[in-house]
């Protein structure tokens, strides 16, 4: 039997001094109620109860043996209350990984956002462009650019932008601006070979479309690489939107072959469990989908 179950039948009759009232309390039968007590004094090998055919009443050792279960008991019931709290409230560290450029464009202002109506959730991110082990590494939750392969996690899309080709204005001027993704065999393609799909640029025209193959005198992983060599005029970068937002602003980079459909590229979240997801993690991911709701709305209407 259960000894936390026995501990519990054995305080209540206790209290109420009757097993039968007890057991309706309990929602069991009297015969099961006093089969836990029995196997108490069993396994303790002492009388709590002593009983007769109209009356009983603690032992000794049965009025200690309540003085220690009501204490147990109790902090248990602390203990379910307090965790139960975390599942609903958010509090706690939230540890969480995410490419670099992403972590310090979109969650850092993000992060900081979230905080204001949840303070009582702190965070630990890690940036890296490696694939990461969220078991391993004791994480609650990564962040990864384009779908994960053969991941036993739980996956979840979480935002999806738009893939921007762009220059600098003084690239453009010495170079002239391509009217066509085909004309991009004669420009200096600057492309990251480990951003999905994976060292092609898909363009798409009234439904057709066209497959680029990106060459040119720099290929990086790093997008602050590539993002900086296009800033100083070195070729044509093709980049998540968000990564861009900035320079397109402020000119130092021009999009270019805009009339042409470049294909969108997805941010994964992933996590271990999708049930009991403790409330830091939930509200997390709700608010990322929020906010890339917002963002997306945002740009429909301008």
């Amino acid at each position: 039997m259960d000894k936390l179950s026995s501990m519990r039948i054995f305080s209540r009759v206790a209290r109420l001094g009757n097993f039968a009232a007890a057991a309706r309390e309990l929602s069991i039968s009297r015969a099961m109620a006093t089969k836990h007590v029995m196997h108490l004094e069993d396994q303790l090998k002492v009388q709590l109860i002593n009983r007769t055919t109209r009356s009983m009443h603690l032992t000794e050792a049965g009025q200690a043996y309540l003085e220690r279960c009501t204490h147990i008991l109790d902090e248990i019931e602390e203990t379910e209350t307090a965790v139960s709290q975390l599942n609903s409230e958010p509090r706690g560290t939230l540890k969480l990984s995410s490419p670099p450029t992403f972590g310090k464009l979109y969650l850092g202002p993000l992060i900081a956002d979230y905080v204001k109506p949840y303070p009582g959730v702190s965070f630990d991110l890690i940036v890296t462009d490696q694939p990461v082990d969220i078991i391993e590494w004791g994480l609650d939750l990564a962040f990864h650019l384009g779908r994960p392969q053969d991941s036993n996690m739980i996956i979840k899309r979480v935002l999806s932008t738009e893939m921007i080709l762009c220059a600098a204005p003084e690239y453009l001027e010495r170079h002239g601006t391509p009217q066509a993704p085909e004309q991009l065999a004669q420009h200096n393609c600057l492309s990251n070979p480990n951003l999905p799909p994976y060292q092609i640029w898909k363009f798409t025209d009234h439904g057709k479309e066209r497959i680029i193959r990106p060459e040119g005198s720099l290929q990086s992983n790093s997008p602050d690489a590539l993002r900086t060599a296009a800033i100083n005029a070195l070729g044509l970068v093709m980049m998540p939107a968000y990564t861009l937002q900035a320079d397109l602003q402020d000119g130092r980079l021009v999009a270019v072959l805009r009339e042409f459909s470049s294909e969108s590229i997805d941010m994964y979240a992933i996590y271990p469990h999708r049930r009991h997801l403790s409330a830091k993690v939930r509200t997390f991911l709700d608010f990322v989908e929020q906010h890339s709701t917002m963002r997306a709305q945002a740009r429909t209407l301008r």
